[in-house]
């Protein structure tokens, strides 16, 4: 199944509230269908997740493994090997203006033509940061998340207060993370789902011109990639 064109959970166009009411009443919201995320949301972790958890507490209690191993392991997911391939796909939509369409048409097959494939990467799709829009990735049910690109999703993603303030409150959520956009940019906010996850593509920074796709690509973030922070430009990480 190729991917939708799907609605926003948000957009911010209204200057004080940052609503597009809909469907619902309350605030800054634009939902999708809820059903769709095919989910038990009756507990934090799934069934799966408390049997991983169990399985680890009865591995480190034999004496099998390490915790600081394992520790580790999820290091690597969540840091380096996931997010690595989501910022190479960002370089190289930033240097290939034919693969950059590609991309923004269907993401499944762009991000698949580069071998990131697998599980809870079936069917994705890029949506473009721009100076008018900035967008953001929530899964306001459960944790949705697009693994092959970004790795395991780091705590706060999964948190409730982030899956609730994120669509009630976008501006303020972004400025927790220390990202201040002009009040002249719309926020959207998209809901990721069973069937469909998002990556955002953030905008390319300045004094990047005729740089390669590999040093651009050590510029991107994993959270440049959710929408909860921006590329800083070479002059901004030297100050930094």
């Amino acid at each position: 199944m190729s991917p939708v064109d799907p609605h926003p959970l948000q957009s911010d166009d209204h200057d004080h509230d940052d609503h597009d009411h809909d469907d619902h009443d309350h605030d800054d919201h634009d939902h999708d269908d809820h059903g769709r995320h095919g989910h038990d949301h009756g507990s934090e972790l799934s069934e799966m997740a408390l049997r991983v958890r169990a399985l680890e507490s009865l591995l480190i209690e034999k004496g099998y493994v390490e915790e600081a191993a394992l520790d580790e392991l999820v290091q690597a997911y969540e840091k380096r090997i996931g997010p690595r391939n989501g910022a190479m796909v960002v370089a190289r939509s930033w240097t290939d203006p034919t693969f950059r369409e590609w991309l923004l048409r269907d993401a499944s097959a762009a991000i698949h033509s580069m071998g990131f494939t697998g599980r809870q990467g079936e069917h994705l799709v890029a949506v473009e940061n721009t100076p008018q829009e900035h967008n953001m990735v929530v899964c306001t049910l459960c944790s949705c998340y697009p693994w092959p690109v970004l790795g395991l999703p780091p705590t706060w993603y999964k948190s409730p207060p982030y899956r609730s303030r994120a669509v009630i409150d976008p501006r303020g959520v972004l400025a927790d993370f220390g990202v201040q956009l002009s009040p002249q940019t719309r926020i959207r906010v998209w809901d990721s789902t069973a069937e469909i996850r998002y990556l955002v593509i953030p905008m390319r920074p300045a004094g990047t011109d005729g740089w390669s796709a590999e040093a651009l690509a050590a510029l991107v973030s994993r959270d440049s990639m959710i929408g909860t922070a921006l590329v800083a430009s070479p002059a901004e990480e030297t100050a930094s």
